[in-house]
């Protein structure tokens, strides 16, 4: 199958089943990108993710356009983010009319608050999977505390305190922890 198919249709699942939002979408991005089509290892996954988070736009679709531009080049980030918000822009074309015909039954207020628990799931699992890449040493086996990596949990540490007692911008915390990093790394 031609790779830009592939793309459409990876994003198009991940665009169709990701409600909640980026965070929610994240175990699926993972699921379709590194287990499935092995298009990018774990750590390169996290990257992107990172500078998605990083870039202004939702997290699902800057994911995307990195992704296929990293399979496919621009080709490949138009297809991929077009399979990412085609399903959203369906789905809320058909939930419109839906919604503002049947707005008053019970059953729609029950389906509504049903799709929480999924959706905090769903976060939780994305939350825990980076939790496990920030805080294990690659490739650990368990989450035993011979597999801690001790200088990225002082680096929380001191983002955590930072964040909560200066309350400065989060951009300037990462890129100083990011410089910080990178000059520890040459020493």
């Amino acid at each position: 199958m031609n790779i830009l198919v592939q793309l459409f249709l990876s994003f198009f699942q991940i665009g169709l089943f990701s409600i909640g939002g980026g965070y929610a979408a994240m175990p699926l991005i993972q699921s379709q990108v590194v287990e499935i089509h092995q298009w990018l290892s774990m750590t390169q996954f996290a990257d992107i993710i990172t500078i998605a988070e990083m870039t202004p736009g939702p997290i699902a679709i800057n994911s995307a356009t990195f992704v296929g531009t990293h399979i496919a080049g621009l080709p490949g980030a138009i297809i991929a983010t077009i399979g990412c918000v085609a399903p959203s822009c369906i789905i809320v074309l058909s939930l419109a009319y839906v919604y503002t015909k049947y707005k008053n039954l019970s059953l729609m207020k029950g389906i509504l608050s049903g799709l929480r628990p999924v959706v905090i799931a769903l976060i939780a699992s994305a939350g825990l999977s980076i939790c496990k890449l920030a805080f294990f040493k690659e490739g650990a086996a368990g989450f035993g505390l011979e597999f801690l990596d001790p200088q990225n949990l002082i680096f929380f540490a001191v983002a955590f305190f930072i964040l909560r007692k200066w309350e400065p911008s989060p951009i300037k915390v990462m890129v100083g922890v990011g410089v910080i990093s990178a000059l520890l790394s040459f020493i």
